[in-house]
This record gives structure tokens, C-alpha cells and sequence, in this order.
């Protein structure tokens, strides 16, 4: 194969036929499998062929051997998170995340592991973690990077200064080659044919061609092949970027983890001072020295003073060591830094650590909101030398106009940093290259390396002979060819590559707004800005939930790739992409996007959890509106998304109806005709709606406006006619606060139903409806109980009306009940309950409205325990759909179920929304509550007496 690029006019039949006989895993070659692999996290886009997802090493040397003899590429992914390129390409991808994951052997005496490619590096840390060791290097992308990408881009994290990278940590690799042959790597071994001589006739070339520093990930490692040092065939394959061969099994090195750690946390003036302070830290052999300056926190979260920081964390047997230890790494930079503090406590640790490591996608978004790129992520230099370069890297940004956040692995002297290149136009291009081939010698002239974590990809390898020099970049490609002599591996990635300037995923995307019904006023709204958004950082891939977060709970059911946030924006982007040279050429007509977005449960998790805040709920809800455009929608649809209507029209007959539910033949004909689950029971009409209970209470029409007195309690339709406990709770609790209660009135709806199914014009119809009937009440504050529907006055409403200041007039007064008791009666003391919780905080409010004022309330009521994460798996009208239930269910046991069932007896259950009660009960078969009712069990148990209410002849 002369040039290794596989023509990529259409789909190579007979491949494709013989990978379906010899490989036992998937082979997928559809427009869906394509378009998800079309990018990594980088700025580069190439169409694959298809995917073939192995089962084992024997389905890696099939694929290997058919796509030789077809003529057609490989790439090796894992992941996808490489920031290169060098995940992406035009022939057919090896995805190594779903089946080879195996830790086949794990050995504390020699300390020693053995593991597939596939392998999730925080898995392998936590079979680890019970002898106490580790693996040494540990990326931001932990949760969900695989050994085997770290082996291919050489990983090194913010542990290298006391770890080292990736290649420090390896003992042996086993090798698939192109062709389907095996190697074994270890040091002492051959490698392929040729390998000896090539090294032998360039022993001085080898000696003095590489420069010494310890984050020098740049080209081949061939000085690992000297005699004295080894040779190291395993150590001269880290950093390959899949460009040799495919490992198929790796024995790993772990270190010893520290028992305790502590977090020095330093401040300085500037971030040239951090960094000339660094390289001082290392004689006290910290675990980590990071850095970042002020430009990148947007909030100060108990940082100390300074406008750059240094985090050095510390290690020791018990605690009080290594606080010690922190304690003299602090007086030891007492001279240099402006300001300090050692962080012990475990949390404190994390809140601090999180904002390092989601630093890869906020720095994505400048602080005025405009976007900025990888492409020189992570070069590194001498750290003795990091203080100047980084004022000279300043200097250069702004000679080219170009904005950017340095931060990164300040020990090492390696630098992370996004840049505003505009990568959208001609000349923004030309100034990425121009600015590419500066930097380039910039960081040559500070004897540094083009990469210091990432690999090269196509982002930098072009630039390699500025860094290397001809003669040895001309070795490098006699190294790959010994390797892979047909040139199928990789091609285009570090040798013989493409340019930096090629196969820009923006490139195909419209030059203009398409038309859209959400503003997107943080997008500029444009539809397409907002799905650029997605990097690819792929947190929304991570397996295991920490807790509060939520995103993404679709793919921990599922596992699937298209099931992921950025899964479900590749095939956004390819959509956007049609014509101009998508994968997906049907637009909004797109079955493939459906399919995706259908399992998509609009938890809003992504809004908040995401780094760059992919709001893939909206996205949904966008595409349903164009999708069924002028067409019959869904069953549930009619049924769910119109809800509040169909409940209203219900309410007269709620006894009735309730008794024609309990007949099961009746129930069953109502839940086809409705396409709702038949494994979801149909709840409980209220006989009584929460607004007649409120009206009765009080009297119609005889409220008074009495200032910061005066509460509207908004009559959401789920405590309306499916739970007005909840609402009778409420108001019996602002009673006692001595606050004026006044319904917002019958018939008002925030349009939560019509947005999740995507019927946005019924939604801005409905929502203009609500605002007509608030009138003179809007600027009142308003408590709204549902979190789902507060979520949705705060957001969608205003994004839905962004020419209609009453929108953003009533987005700007919801509140929910903690945050209101909160605000307006501070001096009111809850009735002390002393008795342990769990349950759930709701997605909506987790995402968008925030739960600190609840904790704060909670803990003032004597509540203890924390409540999960996660998404309960019934979202609205999601879970009540035919064919959700499985991934319903697989969602509820996430998080949710878990933790009721491992509460001790008489836990108090919370949950605050209507769905995540409803799924309690239907599969856990327990009641929870809403906050407001426990807290009115409490007052009317013991309670002071009920504050009088205003009378006079008002209307509300």
C-alpha cells in the first residue's frame, strides 16, 4: 500500500464480509459507527471506514491481517481523548474500550499488573488501591482514559514528578502487527527484523539527537534502543501513537501509594513567579507541583491570595506526616510566595483538585464566553527554563493577537494551554499555522519538546524536523518501517504526516446560524457554536458517578459510545456536516440522531458536569421540534408531552378514573394507545387539586400584596393534580415562617412537558399564555416545589422567549423552597428532626438550580446524610416511554436504589421530584418525600403556633 490512505468512496464489501468471518466481536461499518469515530478531542476530523470492536487478541491480529490484504488502515483507539489527532482516520478503527478490559493478573509481592488495552485507568488504580499501590501516571482523563491509550501517547499526568511517564511504568508489552504477527516487548528483547542494525549504524546520532528533559514525549523514543540502555524495545513503542503496531497486553510497574496525603497550596504574583519557584520544590520530593494562573479559576474557591498558584501535594504514612511534609514544602517557599495554606481534609482536596482537572475543557471557554482549541496543549521545556518561556510564550500570543490560559505540570515544565484560534475562516487558519511555526522554534530555542504529554498527531509531527532535524525525522521513518512496512498503521501520524492545517473538523460545518427555536445565548445563537462545544474530553464516558454528579447516566446503562454526551454530539456535528461532507446526510430527518438522542433522559446533567457545558436536553428537545416537523409524532408524545392538559380535562373525574386504572385489561389498552411502558403503572389522579385545597384555606380573592411577606407558590402541574401533599406541606411550612402564601392561579404551566418531547411551538405558546395570566404578579418571588419545572422557567423559558423581557422578568424570581425560606425568613428556625437521610437531589436541580440552600436547610433541621447523585431513570416522561423501561431501571440502580436499600431502618427518604418518587415507589417499592413534607410532619408534631395571616379584600 504506497501512500496507506484506503480510498474512502463507499463501504469495501468483501472486508467487510471477511472481518465478519474471522473477528468475533462487532464490526460495524453504518453511518452511526462511522460518525462516532470521526473525531477525537482534538481540532482534527477523519472519516473511518467502519469500527471493529475485538473481543481478544486474536480478533486484533484478524482485523489486522484482512485489512492488509485489503489495503486498508488501522487505527488503534481507546478512549478518544487524544488531543493530536491521532485517534481519528480514514481507514478502519479499533475500538479497544468495550471488550479487551480484562486485569489479567494483578501481583502486590512484585508489584507488579498485567492488563488489557482496554483497561479504565482509575479500574486498574482501584484493584490496586486494597494492597496500596497505584499506577504511577494519572491524567485528568483518569475516569476514563485506557491503558492502552496511555501507552500509544506515552501518559504522564500530574504525578510525573515523582512517577514518572507512562513509559517509566512499563515492563513488557505484547505486540499485534500489521499483518496479524506478534511480538513480545521487554527490555533485552529483538523487536522486528532490522531493528539492531538500524540502531548500530546510528549510534552518534542517537546519542546526541534527543534532548534531555523529563517530559520529552515528542517523535519516536529510538534512544531507549542504545546499549546502555537496554535496548528497550517496550519503552522505544510508548509514545508510538498507534503508528507500529496494537497492544493487545501490557505488564505494568505500580508504585506504592501514599496511606495520607495533604495539599500544599501556594500563591504567587504572577504565573512567572509560580513557575521559576517550581523547579525549588523538587528537592522536597513532592508528589505533584501544578500550576495554573487567575485567568483560568473563575471562582476563587478557598484559594489563597495570588494571581497564580503552585499545587504541591504531599504524601506520608499517617496524616500528621503529610501535613509535615506539606508544612515544610510551605516554609521553604515562604520567600517567593505572597500567600499559602496546606489543605488536609479529603474534600477540600478534591474541591481544589477538580478545578485542575476539568481545567482541559474550561479552558475551552475564554472568560467572554468566545471559544479556544487545543493544538499546543502540552509542550514542554527545561522547568529551570519555564519562567522565561513562559513570558516569551506570552509575548508571542500577543504579537499574533490570540488570547490563551497557560496551566499544567509546572514541575516538569510542561504547559497546557487553549487558544482562540479561529479556526472557522481562511485567515484565522493561516494564523493558527503561522503562530504553530513560531511557537514551534519558541519552544526549540528553550530546549524544549514540541509535545510533553499528548504525542504529536497531526497537530505538531509536521514540525518535528525543527525540533529533531532532518536526519533524525528521516530515522524516524526508517523506525516505522521496520515496524510497518505496508504503511497501514496510522498513517499521516508522526511520520510522513499531514499537515497541521488539514482535516479541521470545523471546516464542514455551515458558515451560517442554522434556523433554530432555542436562543442559545451563550452560543451567540448559533446551533452550530453550541454543539462545538463539545471537545471531546469525554467525562460524560466516565463509568462510575461521584457524587453529586450526574451526567452521564444513558451511558453508564448502556456502554455505548452513541449513548454518551459527546457521542450524541459527533452525530450532532456530522448532522450540521451533511453535504459539505457529513456522515449523516438527512438532517433533521436523521434516523440515526433519533435513535441516539432517543435514550437521551434530558437529566440536564451534562449542563453542569460537562467542563464546556454541553446542554444536550436542549439539543434533544431542538432536534424532536425539526425531526417531526409537519409529521405524526410518538404515541407518548400526545400522551406525556401534552400531560397538563390532559390532567386538567381529567381532574373532575379523578375518582372515576383512578377506579377504571386498578382494572388491569383497561389500563393495559390505555397504556398501548398512549405508547407508555406496560411495565409502568399509571399514577393516582388527586381527587382534590392543590389550588381548589389552597383556595378553600384561604378564601378566593381575598389576598393582599404585603411586600417581602408575599409568597407565590407556583401550582406546577404534577403538585397540582398528582401530589398536593407536597403543596399542602409548603404552604403549612410558610405559614410558620409568617409568610403570606398566594396561589399563582389554576392553569399555569411552565411547558416542562412540551420541551422535553421536543413540541416547542406548543411550548412558547403555553409559556406566553402563563406570562398573560402572572400579569401584575410577576416580580413576585415564586416558589416553585417541582424542581424539573423550576429548572425550566429558569432556562428554557427565557432561551424559548429571548425577546420578552416578562420571560427573563419571572426566570430571575423562582425559587425553590430552601432557597426562598432562605432569602426572605432568615430568622426562622426549622423544627430540629434528628433523624438520618437519603434519597436523591433531583437532576434538574443539580444542574441548573443548585442545592446548597437545601443542604444548608437540612443540616439547620437536623437532617444528616448525604443524598445521591444521578438521575432516578424515570425523567418525566422518559421512563413512562415504551422501550425505556430496561434503561429506566439501569438508571435507578446506579445510584438511587443502592443507597435505599443499604439506609438502616428509619431513614427518612427524599426526593423532591414527582418522577424520582414515582420510580421509588414502582421499584423500590418505598415512599419518599418531598422536603416540605417532613419538615411540616416536624412543625405540626411540636411546632410553635401558626403565624396569623394578612386579611383584606385583594386579589391575588
Amino acid at each position: 500500500m504506497a501512500s496507506g490512505n484506503a480510498p474512502n468512496g463507499g463501504t469495501p464489501d468483501a472486508l467487510v464480509r471477511e472481518l465478519r468471518a474471522s473477528v468475533r466481536g462487532e464490526v460495524a461499518f453504518d453511518a452511526t459507527a462511522r460518525a462516532l469515530t470521526t473525531m477525537d478531542a482534538s481540532n482534527y476530523r477523519r472519516v473511518p471506514l467502519g469500527v471493529v470492536t475485538p473481543c481478544d487478541a486474536d480478533d486484533v491480529a484478524a482485523t489486522l491481517a484482512a485489512c492488509r490484504a485489503h489495503g486498508v488502515p488501522v487505527v488503534p483507539r481507546g478512549g478518544g481523548t487524544s488531543i493530536a489527532g491521532q485517534a481519528t482516520g480514514t481507514g478502519v478503527v479499533l475500538d479497544l474500550t468495550r471488550h479487551l478490559r480484562s486485569i489479567v493478573e494483578l501481583d502486590p509481592a512484585s508489584r507488579t499488573a498485567v492488563v488489557q488495552p482496554g483497561v479504565v485507568l482509575d479500574d486498574l488504580r482501584a484493584a490496586a488501591a486494597p494492597h496500596g499501590l497505584t499506577f504511577g501516571p494519572d491524567p485528568s482523563t483518569h475516569s476514563r482514559c485506557t491503558i492502552g491509550g496511555m501507552i500509544g501517547n506515552n501518559s504522564c499526568g500530574s504525578h510525573s514528578v515523582a512517577w514518572g511517564t507512562t513509559a517509566d511504568n512499563v515492563h513488557a508489552l505484547t505486540v499485534a502487527r500489521y499483518g496479524g504477527d506478534t511480538l513480545r516487548l521487554e527490555r533485552g528483547a529483538e523487536g522486528p527484523a532490522g531493528l539492531r542494525e538500524l540502531v548500530a549504524g546510528h549510534l552518534a546520532l542517537l546519542r546526541t539527537g534527543f534532548p534531555g528533559l523529563p517530559r520529552r514525549i515528542s517523535g519516536y523514543a529510538l534512544d531507549a534502543l542504545l546499549p546502555e540502555n537496554g535496548p528497550d524495545p517496550a519503552r522505544a513503542f510508548c509514545g508510538s501513537e498507534g503508528t507500529l503496531g496494537v497492544v493487545t497486553e501490557a505488564t505494568l510497574r505500580l508504585v506504592e501509594a501514599p496511606a495520607a496525603r495533604a495539599l500544599a497550596v501556594l500563591g504567587y504574583a504572577d504565573e512567572s513567579a509560580a513557575a521559576e519557584a517550581a523547579p525549588g520544590l523538587l528537592p522536597f520530593h513532592p508528589l505533584t507541583v501544578e500550576g495554573m494562573a487567575a485567568d483560568l479559576v473563575r471562582e476563587p474557591a478557598g484559594l489563597p491570595r495570588g494571581a497564580a498558584w503552585l499545587f504541591a501535594e504531599t504524601g506520608g504514612a499517617t496524616p500528621a506526616e503529610a501535613r509535615a511534609h506539606a508544612e515544610r514544602l510551605v516554609r521553604a517557599a515562604s520567600a517567593d510566595a505572597v500567600d499559602a495554606a496546606v489543605v488536609t481534609d479529603p474534600a477540600g482536596q478534591r474541591a481544589l483538585w477538580r478545578i485542575r482537572e476539568d481545567a482541559a475543557g474550561t479552558a475551552t471557554r475564554m472568560p467572554d464566553s468566545s471559544e479556544a482549541w487545543p493544538g499546543w496543549e502540552d509542550c514542554a521545556v527545561p522547568p529551570a527554563r519555564l519562567g522565561p518561556y513562559l513570558r516569551d510564550f506570552r509575548a508571542l500570543l500577543t504579537e499574533h493577537g490570540l488570547r490563551g490560559t497557560p496551566y499544567g505540570h509546572f514541575g516538569d515544565g510542561c504547559i497546557h494551554v487553549r487558544i482562540d484560534f479561529d479556526l472557522l475562516t481562511g485567515p484565522g487558519v493561516a494564523r493558527f499555522r503561522r503562530f504553530s511555526e513560531d511557537l514551534a522554534s519558541l519552544v526549540v530555542a528553550h530546549g524544549g519538546s514540541l509535545s510533553g504529554e499528548h504525542g504529536d498527531g497531526q497537530a505538531r509531527a509536521e514540525l518535528l524536523p525543527r525540533m529533531y532535524g532532518d536526519e533524525l525525522v528521516a530515522l524516524f521513518g526508517r523506525f516505522k518501517d521496520l515496524w510497518d512496512p505496508d504503511g497501514g498503521m496510522n498513517p499521516g501520524i508522526l511520520t510522513r504526516p499531514a499537515r497541521l492545517d488539514e482535516n479541521l473538523r470545523f471546516e464542514v460545518l455551515p458558515k451560517k446560524p442554522v434556523d433554530v427555536e432555542f436562543g442559545y445565548p451563550h452560543d451567540g445563537g448559533d446551533f452550530s457554536a453550541a454543539v462545538r462545544r463539545c471537545v471531546g474530553v469525554a467525562k460524560c464516558r466516565t463509568e462510575q458517578a461521584s457524587r453529586p454528579s450526574v451526567m452521564c447516566p444513558s451511558f453508564r446503562a448502556t456502554g455505548e459510545e452513541a449513548h454518551s454526551t459527546r457521542g450524541r454530539a459527533r452525530l450532532l456535528h456530522e448532522m450540521l456536516a451533511g453535504e459539505a461532507g457529513g456522515v449523516i446526510t438527512d438532517g433533521w430527518r436523521s434516523t440515526e440522531v433519533r435513535d441516539a438522542l432517543d435514550l437521551c433522559l434530558s437529566c440536564k446533567g451534562c449542563r453542569s458536569d460537562c467542563p464546556v457545558g454541553v446542554d444536550m436536553a436542549t439539543y434533544k428537545a431542538e432536534f424532536l421540534n425539526h425531526h417531526y416537523r409537519g409529521r405524526l409524532r410518538p404515541a407518548a408524545h400526545y400522551a406525556m408531552g401534552w400531560l397538563p392538559r390532559w390532567l386538567r380535562l381529567a381532574s373532575p373525574f379523578a375518582g372515576a378514573l383512578n377506579a377504571l386504572a386498578r382494572v388491569r385489561p383497561l389500563a393495559a389498552l390505555a397504556g398501548r394507545v398512549s405508547g407508555i411502558a406496560p411495565e409502568r403503572g399509571i399514577p393516582v389522579l388527586a381527587r382534590e387539586r392543590f389550588t381548589r385545597w389552597l383556595n378553600r384555606r384561604w378564601g378566593k380573592g381575598t389576598f393582599i400584596l404585603s411586600g417581602d411577606r408575599t409568597a407565590t407558590l407556583w401550582p406546577d402541574t404534577f403538585t397540582e393534580h398528582l401530589s398536593p401533599e407536597v403543596g399542602r406541606s409548603a404552604v403549612r411550612v410558610l405559614e410558620a415562617t409568617g409568610r403570606q402564601v398566594l396561589p399563582a392561579g389554576r392553569g399555569l404551566c411552565c411547558g416542562l412537558t412540551y420541551v422535553s418531547t421536543g413540541q416547542l411551538t406548543r411550548a412558547r405558546t403555553v409559556m406566553r399564555r402563563t406570562l398573560e395570566r402572572l400579569g401584575g404578579m410577576l416580580g413576585t418571588p415564586v416558589i416553585v416545589l417541582e424542581p424539573s419545572c423550576a429548572a425550566t422557567l429558569r432556562t428554557d423559558l427565557p432561551e424559548l422567549l429571548p425577546d420578552d423581557p416578562r420571560a427573563a422578568e419571572l426566570a430571575a424570581s423562582v425559587r425553590t423552597l430552601a432557597e426562598y425560606l432562605e432569602e426572605y425568613a432568615s430568622d426562622w428556625e426549622p423544627p430540629r428532626l434528628d433523624r438520618q437521610v437519603t434519597g436523591q437531589t433531583h437532576c434538574h436541580q443539580h444542574a441548573v438550580l443548585g442545592d446548597a440552600a437545601d443542604r444548608r436547610l437540612r443540616e439547620r433541621a437536623g437532617l444528616s446524610g448525604e443524598l445521591t447523585g444521578g438521575c432516578c431513570g424515570l425523567a418525566g416522561n422518559f421512563g413512562f416511554e415504551r422501550g425505556h423501561w430496561e434503561v429506566s431501571v439501569a438508571c435507578a440502580e446506579d445510584q438511587l436504589l443502592p443507597a435505599v436499600r443499604q439506609a438502616p431502618p428509619g431513614t427518612e427518604i427524599l426526593a423532591d421530584g414527582f418522577s424520582c418518587r414515582t420510580q421509588l415507589a414502582q421499584l423500590g417499592g418505598v415512599r419518599a418525600r418531598h422536603l416540605a413534607e417532613v419538615l411540616a410532619e416536624g412543625l405540626d408534631a411540636g411546632a410553635p403556633p401558626q403565624a396569623p395571616r394578612s386579611s383584606g379584600a385583594g386579589a391575588a
